[in-house]
């Protein structure tokens, strides 16, 4: 257990450490390694994987990989992240910022992430500056990514080994469903229950918008009184635009500001199919000794018929 929250550790030291340096640009940032501190399975009783308790906003995923695979091979599973690369979200400081983005893929168990050495140096120029690691030690078969910037990583390719039923009595020749997520843009919600400035705040009660006041950090104080007297003032973050003035009229729960949201988490599901290569070979040489059979059969024929034209003509 030790072992496992010291792995968790240092692989979220890594990826943090390396999106700070490996990118000079401000970006939004999108943590999917959060869920490993929180989460020993990513992966709900119900299917809903745990990146969605913080990213709120769903949006679209596409997921492409082979049908088929056999023992030992080497192949990708790509995860499609589409959005808008002119779109901007604001940081954590409340400046505009490039979307960043990240991935989790549940794999079949024994099925991992191939080795530096088999992956083909194709896969290795496109995933250059990105780190793919295992959730933990426990669950090698889940990988996670990110964050990574988005201009230039909207598909996340995962490069996986199939496992050998023939070394491993828990893997068969099945298929097997597997699963991915995908987000772009920071959460709202914190892994501490927070809420972060990605929202839409609403008032905290119906009346009127008294004052509205700017600090020196750009933070907007909304000052409310109701029909009571009763008085409640609201700090709002840098960088969210107001929908209210001095003199409105509000609601409880009346959003105070645009929703600065451009950013969003989905999943899919696929499956995979894990052959066996004297079963594909069986397969091909049962349809090459049918279609052999098809054309002798026709060629019968056609000789039966000549046999039968000559007899007539005789």
């Amino acid at each position: 257990m030790a072992t496992n929250k010291f792995f968790k550790s240092l692989l979220f030291t890594l990826t943090i450490a390396i999106s700070l340096f490996g990118f000079s640009v401000e970006d939004s940032f999108a943590y999917p390694v959060f869920a490993q501190q929180g989460y020993s399975n990513p992966r709900a009783a119900n299917g809903k994987l745990a990146c969605a308790n913080c990213h709120l906003n769903q949006k679209a995923i596409e997921i492409e990989a082979p049908q088929g695979v056999l023992p030992n091979s080497v192949f990708e599973i790509e995860i499609k992240v589409p959005y808008d690369v002119n779109r901007q979200q604001i940081s954590a400081d409340g400046k505009p910022a490039d979307l960043n983005v990240g991935g989790i893929l549940i794999l079949p168990k024994g099925f991992k992430l191939a080795s530096k050495k088999q992956i083909s140096p194709e896969v290795k120029a496109k995933n250059k500056g990105v780190f793919i690691s295992p959730y933990s030690t426990e669950f090698d078969n889940i990988l996670v990514v990110g964050p990574i910037a988005g201009k230039t990583h909207q598909e996340l390719i995962f490069p996986v080994v199939a496992p050998d039923p023939d070394k491993d009595a828990d893997v068969k020749y099945l298929s097997y469903p597997f699963y991915a997520g995908g987000n772009r843009g920071r959460g709202q919600v914190y892994p501490t229950g927070e809420k972060s400035n990605i929202n839409a705040f609403g008032a905290s009660q119906a009346g009127q918008v008294t004052e509205i006041t700017t600090t020196e950090k750009g933070e907007s104080t909304v000052t409310i009184v109701n029909s009571n007297g009763v008085t409640t003032s609201q700090t709002l973050s840098t960088g969210l635009q107001l929908l209210v003035k001095q003199g409105d009229i509000v609601k409880a729960e009346q959003p105070l500001n645009m929703d600065p949201n451009v950013g969003g988490f989905g999943q899919e599901e696929s499956e995979i199919v894990l052959q066996s290569s004297a079963r594909v070979l069986g397969y091909l040489a049962f349809c090459f000794a049918l279609l052999l059979t098809q054309i002798l059969l026709v060629l019968k024929k056609k000789q039966y018929e000549k046999v039968q034209a000559a007899e007539l003509n005789f």
